[in-house]
This record gives C-alpha cells, sequence and structure tokens, in this order.
C-alpha cells in the first residue's frame, strides 16, 4: 500500500507543527472578515480602532496604478508601522481641517493569491468607495483593487501590508480618510 506525502508509519506527518500549508477557505473567510471589520472600521468613522488591524511592523500605502505598474514607490499615504497609523488618525482627528464626509465602501472578488506559507497568505480584492459630503452629493471616489498580506498566526487576522491601488491617476481633493 502506498502512504500519501509526507506522512509516517501511524500517520504522523513530517511537518514541524505551525508549518503547515494555509486552509485556503478557511484564510479566504478570515480574509472577507478582516476586509468587512476594515470598511466597516473606515466608514463608521471608528478610525481610532482602524490601526488595530494591523500587525506592529505593518505597511500600508495607496498608490495610483500608474505608478504601481511602472514601479514608481510614490503614493498619497506611505505608512510602514502600526504607530504611523495612529499617527495619521491623530493628525486626522486634531490637526487636518477638512469638509466633513462619509465613505461607504463595496469589496468583492477577493481571492487568495498565494497560500503557501504558514500562515499568512496574499490576496487580492477590488473596492469601490463612495463619498457623501456634508451638502448631500454622493459621488464614486475612488475604484481599484486592494492587494494585502494577512497574517493569521493568531486567532484574529491582521493586514501585514496593505497596497491601495487606485485606478484614478489624480484624486481631486485632500485623501483625508483612508481608503
Amino acid at each position: 500500500p502506498t502512504r500519501p506525502p509526507n506522512s509516517r508509519r501511524g500517520g504522523h506527518s513530517r511537518r514541524k507543527r505551525g508549518t503547515e500549508p494555509v486552509d485556503e477557505r478557511d484564510a479566504l473567510y478570515r480574509v472577507e472578515r478582516l476586509l468587512a471589520e476594515y470598511a466597516h472600521c473606515i466608514d463608521q468613522d471608528r478610525l481610532e480602532q482602524w490601526p488595530d488591524l494591523f500587525t506592529d511592523d505593518c505597511f500600508y500605502q495607496v498608490i495610483a496604478a500608474a505608478n504601481f505598474e511602472r514601479g514608481l514607490p510614490m503614493g498619497l499615504i506611505y505608512a510602514d508601522s502600526k504607530g504611523m497609523l495612529r499617527d495619521r488618525v491623530a493628525a486626522l482627528r486634531q490637526a487636518n481641517i477638512y469638509e466633513p464626509q462619509r465613505y461607504r465602501h463595496l469589496i468583492s472578488c477577493t481571492v487568495i493569491v498565494d497560500a503557501s506559507r504558514p500562515s499568512r497568505v496574499q490576496a487580492e480584492s477590488h473596492y469601490l468607495v463612495v463619498r457623501s459630503m456634508q451638502a448631500g452629493a454622493s459621488e464614486v471616489f475612488s475604484a481599484g483593487r486592494y492587494l494585502d498580506v494577512v497574517d493569521l498566526a493568531s486567532p484574529r487576522a491582521r493586514f501585514r501590508e496593505k497596497r491601495v491601488i487606485h485606478d484614478n491617476d489624480q484624486v481631486d481633493t485632500l485623501l483625508a480618510i483612508p481608503l
């Protein structure tokens, strides 16, 4: 009789604990839950909770698709730690002056691009953000895709990297609230 790959007699795997590949179905569920929580934090103006969705040593970038495709690093927002994300929220609350507005995120077509690393996946999603201004006008503010590296090591998934790649080359006004 043949044995399954990576198995020994008695059914024990040769892999070290914690090195098993990620279950893609479970990973997709956890990534989609994290994305929903991300959108709710922003859309419900719970920005102080937004950095908690990231690992301490995270990377967050909002960049135009044209710059991303050319390998140009310049973007609208850049942060390489959770502390920088907290500073951004503090600046929004205390220093920046901008017209009151609300966002509504629509996130779809999430796929797991790479699940080969233990406890970490790469995912891609489409997003659309509708912005409503205080005067009552609503418009499509931004559309694009999210490229995420999600840490699944703990019970609560966290973004290790989040790239917001917006399709529009320019943003018509100050990008105050994260996308």
